[in-house]
């Protein structure tokens, strides 16, 4: 049987469309008292350069890798060595360490662009960006930022190790440990679903160096791949992201460094809380914001060109309501996003808004790619085309770095104590 394919559905390889709704335009600088008055979509000229920038990044040297990618599980070296030419690991970094000296807004813009395209190569950007660098430049002495935020905006993809096969939501259960040697720790035990894994050469362990203490003997080690003893285990067979690895780690009698801790021992609780709630905003523009949108600007083209019964598939009311609730859902959630990073900048409390902004995000990337797959029908179930790998890639986003519920306790504990 032949396929009526209309011309809008273009292959992998070729950028899908982008509608007006999705994009923005460079601010005016407007203020009242030194408060930005403008709207939350409206973009510096800075922001709006770097998102026209990495735009055309993933559409002319990622879109043609994807399906290969994801049917290979395997990221290709050119699109991470491109993240790095591009400037695009390193975005916040201090221009000093090789850093591009841009916003945690340029961040979020970054991966919602990448997002759109490709969520395993977002999710690498974005953990670089909002989680490894982030605390190292926040908590690490000057000799480690110069060691390591120089290499992890040149060349060096870090992975972030705070899950275990016991300690999941409930992370602070952890039972890797590390024993105090004299001028160095022995770390003994395992990670599990660590991304960016197989590409690291940078790993920022937590491991409790005083299990009498609790959770409070939580510690940060950072730890080079070469490290005797410490081995990375086989990538897992995932139903989506997979391009992004995720892998198992062992610690068989590591030694790491004193010099090597990242900030106070007994204070890495506190960095992973305050690393994942600024996290989750960039989770929530990236396998979410950004992946519904290009689901959803991929799709809509599609079904304003195919006929049925006479008539354009788009012109059936049915289906016209259907699209009306998405973009809605889509626009809530993206100032929702925009909302938690701008507060984030400006030093507010993001707790609750980082929370909403990620559960909201991936309960919308989740509905909106699968509605995406009905309104195309036979072929939006077929890996010819993108839009059965948005809807697998979206799934993850309930998932990691704090499942749909923990954001709602998130949220409903902040609501306890606002009144």
């Amino acid at each position: 049987l032949t396929r009526n394919i209309p011309t809008c559905l273009s292959s992998w390889k070729i950028p899908p469309c982008v509608l007006k709704s999705s994009q923005s335009e460079a601010s005016l600088n407007i203020s009242n008292n030194g408060l930005s008055t403008a709207p939350l979509q409206t973009l510096t000229e800075e922001e709006l350069m770097i998102k026209n920038t990495v735009k055309k990044f993933a559409q002319q040297q990622v879109a043609p890798l994807v399906s290969t990618m994801d049917e290979n599980s395997k990221m290709d070296k050119s699109v991470i060595q491109g993240l790095f030419q591009q400037g695009l690991m390193g975005i916040e970094v201090d221009p000093k360490y090789g850093g591009t000296g841009a916003s945690f807004f340029s961040c979020v813009l970054v991966v919602e662009e990448l997002a759109k395209v490709d969520a395993s190569v977002a999710l690498l950007c974005d953990i670089q960006n909002t989680l490894i660098n982030r605390l190292i430049k926040k908590h690490g002495t000057e000799e480690q930022k110069a060691t390591y935020l120089t290499q992890l905006t040149s060349e060096k993809v870090a992975s972030f190790c705070l899950s275990e096969a016991g300690a999941g939501s409930d992370p602070f259960t952890l039972k890797t440990r590390a024993d105090k040697k004299g001028d160095y720790y022995v770390i003994n035990g395992s990670k599990m679903w660590i991304s960016s894994a197989e590409h690291a050469g940078l790993f920022l362990v937590m491991a409790n160096a005083d299990p009498a203490m609790g959770y409070k003997g939580i510690t940060c080690f950072l730890i080079d791949r070469d490290t005797e003893g410490f081995h990375i285990g086989k990538p897992e067979n995932k139903m989506g992201i997979r391009a992004a690895s995720t892998c198992p780690l062992t610690f068989d009698n590591v030694k790491v460094a004193e010099t090597n801790i990242l900030g106070q021992v007994g204070h890495g609780y506190k960095y992973a809380i305050g690393s994942l709630n600024e996290g989750r905003i960039g989770i929530a523009a990236q396998q979410m914001l950004g992946l519904a949108q290009g689901c959803f600007d991929y799709t809509i083209p599609y079904i304003k060109e195919r006929v049925q019964f006479g008539k354009r598939v788009f012109d059936f009311q049915g289906l016209q309501h259907q699209v009306a609730h998405t973009a809605t859902q889509l626009e809530a959630a993206r100032l929702l996003t925009y909302n938690a990073a701008r507060l984030l900048e400006a030093g507010r409390p993001i707790i609750k808004e980082a929370s909403m902004a990620k559960y909201y995000a991936s309960e919308i990337a989740g509905q909106t790619t699968s509605k995406c797959v009905e309104w195309m029908g036979g072929v939006g179930y077929t890996k010819d085309y993108p839009v059965e790998k948005f809807f697998r890639d979206a799934k993850i986003g309930t998932i990691y770095e704090g499942t749909s519920n923990i954001q709602l306790n998130t949220i409903a504990k902040r609501i306890d104590a606002e009144y």
